[in-house]
């Protein structure tokens, strides 16, 4: 599917490639016509090649705003996929897709009305789990992967969250259970942060990193409730991720998270 194909409103071009990237690409296809085996290719040559060969910028379906259309809005999966595709500094087109009135064609691609979707080898691939490690596989400089027995770290921050966000009473555990897989997670990051997987940032992060923004700003909206200063690490490691160029370019409005959350809460 083209953009063409798509209502120009539900469309964003945004194509992306960093400079720096495409200036290598140039200089690399002036040096050689006929690259060496890719065994004796060094890691950046590969990544190189395999940019290189991208006829068109990948497509990604992710969720339009509910406050400001035109913007990304607050899916804390398509901003995994987002991240992962900037940091993998690969080029790629948004489509927005208004989820409160899916279009036609975006059935067609997501039969279920589900984002994030993105077109790869021209066979779109549904779920973020199944989009990363696709791009991973395809891509696989600079890599994301992390060592197996971190992977789930942190994964249970974002179920606690939901259910302390959704509680209606105040001694029912919620809170508690949040502040548990908080502490866990504090205490991996101390022992071996910076990251997850250590010192460089892994898919483990970019998944993580998106759910505690959201837990971050509906539990300041609707809890009044931040981050304790008796987790120090948790408050470094969502400072460091949130300042990062990618995760500013790929974030929800706050307002999007609040209007997003509302009816979890309300309901």
């Amino acid at each position: 599917m083209s953009s063409a194909t798509a209502p120009a409103a539900l469309v964003l071009s945004s194509s992306v490639l960093f400079a720096s990237s495409a200036r290598r690409i140039s200089q690399f296809a002036r040096l050689s016509i006929y690259p060496p085996p890719l065994r004796q290719q060094r890691p950046g040559c590969r990544r190189l090649l395999a940019v290189s060969a991208l006829a068109e910028p990948l497509e990604v379906c992710v969720k339009d705003s509910v406050t400001t259309p035109g913007k990304l809005g607050d899916c804390p999966f398509s901003q995994r996929v987002l991240l992962t595709l900037e940091v993998k500094q690969l080029p790629y087109e948004t489509k927005l897709v208004d989820l409160g009135n899916k279009p036609e064609w975006f059935l067609k691609v997501s039969p279920e009305g589900k984002v994030p979707v993105l077109k790869l080898d021209e066979k779109w691939i549904l779920d973020s789990d199944v989009i990363t490690q696709a791009l991973e596989e395809k891509f696989p400089d600079p890599s994301l992967a992390v060592a197996p027995e971190k992977a789930s770290v942190g994964a249970k921050i974002f179920p606690t969250f939901i259910g302390f966000l959704k509680s209606k009473d105040p001694s029912d555990g919620t809170e508690q259970a949040l502040l548990t897989e908080l502490t866990s997670f504090n205490d991996h990051i101390k022992d071996n942060g910076p990251f997850i997987n250590g010192k460089d940032i892994s898919a483990a992060d970019l998944s993580l990193a998106p759910k505690l923004y959201h837990m971050d700003i509906a539990l300041g909206h609707y809890k009044k409730w931040s981050v304790p200063d008796s987790l120090p690490y948790v408050k470094s490691y969502m400072k460091s991720i949130f300042s990062l160029p990618s995760f500013i370019k790929t974030r929800a409005q706050p307002e999007d998270v609040v209007a997003g959350w509302g009816p979890k809460v309300e309901g």
